[in-house]
């Protein structure tokens, strides 16, 4: 899992890093945080992770559903969505790109860790869902 890089696109700085701290506590290597999509973008660009967690609400103007359209016309990198907005428009954008999980906020770490691994070593390019009701 160590060889596994990811990168998270977040715009709440310690939403970040509380993901990236449970993450790591699972073994894997969190290989930067991006809170704009033109960092994310970068960030992809020079890291090449094996997974993207999206946000899909970002700082900066481009959201996380418009970043990786961006995205996925360069690299062909997993991207799982991260977010709170469980409206029926958003996840039709979020299908329209591409996607290989949509986790919803707030989640618990049990469905982070199923996720991941669920893109890693199940069906890549499979859509998966994983919806928590708080």
């Amino acid at each position: 899992m160590k060889n596994k890089k990811i990168v998270v696109v977040e715009d709440e700085l310690i939403v970040g890093m509380m993901i990236k701290l449970k993450l790591e506590k699972m073994g894997y290597t969190v290989a930067g945080i991006a809170s704009r999509g033109k960092d994310a973008i970068s960030m992809v660009k020079s890291i090449q992770p094996s997974l993207i967690l999206m946000d899909i609400r970002l700082k900066g103007g481009i959201d996380g559903i418009d970043t990786a359209k961006m995205i996925r016309k360069a690299y062909s990198i997993p991207i799982v969505f991260i977010t709170a907005d469980s409206s029926k428009e958003t996840r039709e954008r979020a299908d329209l790109v591409g996607h290989q999980g949509y986790l919803t906020k707030p989640f618990m770490d049990e469905d982070l860790g199923n996720i991941v691994h669920s893109v890693f070593y199940n069906s890549v390019g499979k859509a998966r869902e994983v919806n928590v009701l708080a």
